[in-house]
């Protein structure tokens, strides 16, 4: 795993001007490679590379970056793994293609020379994210992985063509002038994660998963015609796109699986196949458990497959309703795996959050960053690389909302809009303390019901689907009333985000979480706590194989019986007992709601001050300050609106300060 960067103008540049820039842009990205860096220049073309590497397969100089192909007609600066390449290889090698040493970077470029750039993307397998110069057609070509597990910004600084790994990157070409963009502001208010193509600066963009760019000395400034939209057909320059959820979806649903023992079968297959390459590393690797169907399922094939015990990382807390670590010891002891826990007070997760707008260095409020970060750091202390479950909840129907939302709205659906809204008002207005006092003796010991009902509230007030879905996962329900003078974008809502599917609320609840919220809030978390300390993070649930079997998954294949991830879980229980597992769903979470009323009160305080919340311009300071107030006094769960506001404010006092 790596860190990348580069520029391209069209017209040649100093080698001592590119070099100052490109070096700067660089330095800023060694907490994503530790263990070297490099940087890679043309001055008569005006282009320059830069990377920071974290050495996991090819540990020898071999591997350094950027590198050239054997023909040097094309170098890379490559952030990454690509579980196949010892397929590509031998494929390339057949065809009489010298590849120099063994790290995977080096079979890519191989394999743009025998087949181009857009037949090499359709054949790699893995997370990946890269530049890649052709000195021949002097074009610059930048690609981003099927499902965005590595992250890729781009935009134009100062007449420049830039890319990096992280906007501090960016951040550091000294024409940097870039504003936040208001109404990405807004977005992110609502969902808490800053929604792709759009980052919080304008002119700035993230690549689109699945996606490639081209641009040529031609274009390279045809800012005015560009498109961060892949396939804009009224843009001269937009990314392409070589696979997308939208097309798995499509030829799943159009060849939906109808025996569920064959289905089984299949998915034990492709899981196995997925971990086994993805467990290939020359330096020690372990894994995440939680205790969950999705990280259990990924340990219990690692352990299945390896000849060793498998090392596994737990953190714990000593909250209740907040602790996993207990399961993931009894699933550690039965698969035997060499298993390391650490419990850890609410001090040691709040000490954390002031390295928060560092790691993440756009806005980011989802709370679980806490303990990935603190999960990432105990593993980092035994290994370099960790595989996780990530991705199993967006694929096989594993939140609450995809078990209820389809119920709630078809029972719903026939009464009047006027008359869910009054109800949805009257059980907003009972307080989430008092909800949580009525529930606290029921026999199910339910946690967080007034926040749960406030939830529910907000769905059954909804007009339409699309809006019982908004609801669920907004932070902030009305961010333009929030954000001063902003207009929010369509985002994820978009009408290029609909699956067309109007059969099934289910289906394209998941569609919209496949291509926002696992890429933009799920993965870009992993990504960043877990880079921050230098340690790769691998999901095998994520190989485009198992996507795109799960599209061919029929819905009662996925929620059975009222229980969430079915198929999965009959896979996982081949393999651990059904009683280790079958529990309420946690979630990798910390009582941020409490913290703020406790240990984090002055930080927060300070942070949401009226003087301020003034000073930063951008946030209305009353409609802040009235929540921040009811949910101190137990009128309201705010925790998340608060949190998305908190960090935006943290986030703005180390950048834009």
């Amino acid at each position: 795993m790596c860190g990348i960067a580069g520029l391209f103008h069209r017209s040649s540049q100093s080698a001592e001007q590119l070099h100052r820039i490109i070096d700067g842009m660089t330095s800023v990205l060694r907490h994503r490679g530790p263990d070297s860096d490099g940087s890679w220049l043309d001055a008569s073309q005006g282009v320059a590379f830069g990377h920071t590497r974290l050495a996991v397969v090819d540990l020898s100089p071999s591997g350094h970056q950027p590198m050239a192909s054997s023909s040097e007609r094309y170098q890379i600066s490559f952030n990454g793994e690509i579980y196949n390449h010892l397929d590509i290889r031998s494929e390339i090698e057949e065809q009489g293609v010298r590849v120099r040493g063994k790290a995977d970077t080096a079979v890519i470029l191989g394999a743009i020379e025998v087949w181009g750039l857009e037949t090499t993307l359709s054949k790699l397998r893995g997370m990946f994210a890269f530049g890649v110069w052709d000195r021949r057609d002097r074009t610059l070509h930048l690609a981003r992985d099927r499902m965005g597990e590595k992250p890729l910004y781009f935009g134009w600084i100062g007449g420049q063509f830039v890319f990096a790994s992280e906007l501090k990157s960016l951040r550091a070409h000294p024409d940097w002038d870039q504003t936040i963009d208001r109404a990405v502001l807004a977005s992110y208010m609502r969902l808490a994660y800053v929604p792709a193509p759009h980052s919080i600066y304008g002119g700035i963009y993230k690549l689109f998963p699945g996606t490639s760019l081209s641009l040529t000395a031609a274009d390279d400034g045809a800012q005015p015609q560009f498109s961060p939209w892949p396939d804009d057909p009224h843009a001269e320059l937009s990314p392409k796109t070589y696979w997308s959820a939208s097309h798995s979806a499509r030829q799943g649903l159009g060849s939906q699986a109808t025996d569920s023992n064959a289905a089984e079968q299949q998915l034990d297959v492709l899981l196995r196949d997925a971990v086994s390459e993805q467990m290939i590393s020359d330096v020690p690797l372990g894994a995440f458990l939680s205790g969950g169907v999705d990280s259990t399922t990924v340990v219990a094939l690692m352990q299945e497959l390896s000849r060793q015990r498998v090392r596994t990382f737990t953190i714990g807390f000593d909250i209740p309703g907040f602790n996993e670590a207990e399961y993931a010891a009894e699933v550690a002891r039965y698969l035997e795996t060499d298993h390391t826990e650490l419990y850890l007070s609410a001090n040691d997760a709040m000490d954390v959050v002031a390295s928060l707008p560092t790691v993440f260095d756009e806005p980011h409020a989802d709370s679980s960053q806490i303990p990935a970060i603190l999960v990432s750091k105990l593993a980092r202390q035994h290994v370099t690389v960790s595989l996780s479950g990530d991705g199993g909840d967006e694929l096989f129907g594993g939140y609450n909302r995809y078990l209820h939302s389809q119920k709630l709205w078809r029972y719903m659906r026939p009464f009047p809009t006027i008359c869910r809204r009054s109800l949805a008002g009257v059980l907003s207005r009972v307080p989430p303390s008092s909800w949580d006092s009525w529930f606290r003796y029921s026999p199910k010991r339910l946690p967080r019901m007034g926040y749960k009902i406030h939830k529910l509230a907000d769905a059954i007030s909804a007009s339409d689907q699309e809006e019982v879905y908004r609801n669920l996962i907004s932070y902030w329900p009305r961010p333009e009333t929030l954000v001063i003078d902003s207009k929010e974008r369509a985002s994820m809502f978009h009408p290029r985000h609909r699956l067309n599917d109007s059969d099934s609320f289910f289906r394209q609840m998941l569609y919209w979480d496949q291509i926002a919220y696992l890429p933009d809030d799920n993965l870009a978390k992993m990504d960043r706590a877990s880079m921050s300390v230098g340690l790769e993070t691998r999901a095998p649930l994520l190989d485009h194989r198992i996507v795109d079997f799960s599209w061919s998954l029929p819905e009662h294949m996925k929620v059975h019986g009222g229980q969430s991830k079915w198929l999965l879980r009959q896979v996982l229980y081949r393999y651990v007992p059904k009683q280790l597992i079958e529990r309420p769903k946690m979630g990798f979470s910390v009582p941020v709601g409490e913290w703020l009323r406790g240990s984090l009160r002055p930080w927060a305080d300070e942070l949401l001050s009226n003087e301020h919340l003034v000073s930063v311009g951008l946030l209305d300071s009353v409609a802040v300050r009235r929540v921040w107030s009811d949910h101190l006094a137990g009128k309201i769960e705010g925790q998340n609106q608060l949190w998305a506001v908190l960090m935006f404010l943290a986030w703005f006092r180390e950048h834009e300060h």
